[in-house]
């Protein structure tokens, strides 16, 4: 009983920051998400059950997700550690992860794998440090410190370090996590 007051006393919290964060009265909040102002306001201190059908759309209207308003706020582990595999020549930080798209530091030191996939969506990356050579369908490219590379992934695709290892800073969607990512992530 007590977590899941615990639990609503800090949704209320986040619903209640975000709001003001967005200079946004109870009024406007409320007129957004197509409820009263009052129910808002009981909502916020905590006089109000919330509906699920209203902390959705009040997560729509102030930008965020379901997740996000629930997840906990504890930062017992605020270090990000890598997850190095050797087999793969990649050591990843995995930075953000939220339900759209992962935002992960990588360090290449394998070259380019002679297998070019191809999966749904766009990948992005740029070079924090070295050389990655990008291979797109029958194309080589290069990618030195300080650029970057955006593509479609329904192009046939693989990257490695060239000339030493390298480190990218990389946003990928869900299908570009599995395939660059891989499973333990």
């Amino acid at each position: 009983m007590k977590q899941d007051a615990d639990l609503e006393a800090l949704v209320r919290r986040r619903i209640r920051s975000l709001r003001m964060a967005r200079g946004w009265s109870l009024e406007e909040l409320a007129g957004r998400c197509l409820i009263s102002p009052s129910t808002l306001s009981r909502i916020e201190t905590g006089h109000r059950r919330i509906a699920l059908d209203q902390i959705a759309t009040i997560a729509r209207v102030l930008g965020t997700t379901l997740d996000r308003l629930v997840e906990s706020d504890a930062d017992d582990d605020v270090v990000i550690r890598p997850h190095r595999n050797d087999e793969r020549g990649i050591t990843t930080w995995l930075l953000s992860r939220d339900s759209n798209q992962t935002v992960s530091k990588m360090r290449v030191t394998r070259g380019v794998p002679a297998d070019l996939r191809v999966h749904p969506g766009r990948d992005w990356f740029t070079v924090l440090s070295g050389t990655i050579e990008l291979r797109l369908g029958e194309r080589t490219i290069l990618v030195g410190t300080n650029e970057a590379a955006e593509f479609s992934t329904l192009v046939p695709h693989a990257f490695g370090a060239h000339g030493g290892p390298a480190e990218i800073l990389c946003i990928l969607d869900h299908e570009g996590e599995r395939s660059h990512l891989g499973p333990e992530h």
